[in-house]
């Protein structure tokens, strides 16, 4: 087991490479007690090489988890081959398909020295910037029938259990979504509108278009499968009304 000052090292040095990585990423420690949390957050390590290995000899005990704002995760860990420093490796998306994931290298873990400081530098320039580059891929993929949106167009989408997706471009667009009741996905980015009530639904469709048109953004509706012309939200046809009972869907 690991001793209190073992504990304290992992989360201290956490701390500190939380403070010095860009943008704003905070960290939480997970103790040995938290055997579900450790065992949940070892199967989404994001790793097939030195990080993989070191947990197929030793699972894992202990852990500190550095967070950023978009949801990105990297975990740090302790090293089992009696070296100094530590381990860490970018945490894989939990919201996202298997699917997603196909095709995509992962964004292997790197060793870090005692420097919180020097470590900093050593996961920006590598481990980061692998990472980002693999949430952005995974995430595109995520998208599946979802066309991206573009600066001046917002383009939405109907999904087979009645609700609306979206990817807006830019904080503009997501803002007068976010305010007519979409909802973000912390992990896939893609903003909701539920299709439970469908008379809201309508309403708020009706409602975006003249917000969006006021910042010079069009909009489009189509299905997945892109049959249908692009049209404004403003003259989405009317919805009838009443609840819907939500579809249970499974990964």
């Amino acid at each position: 087991m690991h001793d209190h000052h073992t504990s304290e090292r992992l989360a201290s040095y956490a701390d500190v490479l939380a403070g010095e990585l860009p943008d704003s990423w905070t960290s939480s420690h997970l103790p040995a007690d938290a055997k579900d949390d450790l065992a949940e957050l070892a199967d989404r390590i994001w790793d097939l090489d030195l990080v993989a290995a070191s947990l197929a000899e030793h699972p894992l005990q202990q852990a500190a988890i550095l967070s950023r704002q978009d949801g990105a995760q990297l975990v740090l860990l302790d090293r089992s081959d009696e070296r100094d420093g530590f381990l860490i490796a970018a945490v894989a998306p939990h919201a996202l398909p298997d699917e997603a994931f196909r095709g995509v290298p992962e964004p292997n873990g790197i060793a870090l020295a005692d420097d919180p400081f020097l470590s900093a530098e050593q996961v920006t320039g590598d481990l980061l910037a692998r990472y980002d580059a693999a949430l952005a891929q995974v995430r595109h993929n995520a998208l599946g029938g979802i066309q991206p949106s573009q600066p001046d167009r917002v383009v939405l989408t109907w999904q087979p259990d009645g609700s609306i997706a979206t990817a807006p471009a830019d904080d503009r667009a997501s803002a007068v979504l976010m305010a007519h009741g979409f909802v973000q996905g912390p992990q896939s980015g893609i903003y909701h509108l539920s299709g439970d009530d469908t008379q809201a639904q309508a309403r708020a469709l009706r409602e975006i278009g003249p917000h969006l048109d006021a910042l010079g953004i069009g909009t489009a509706l189509q299905h997945p499968a892109g049959r249908t012309a692009p049209t404004t939200a403003a003259s989405v046809p009317h919805v009838p009304a009443g609840p819907r009972t939500p579809t249970t869907r499974s990964r």
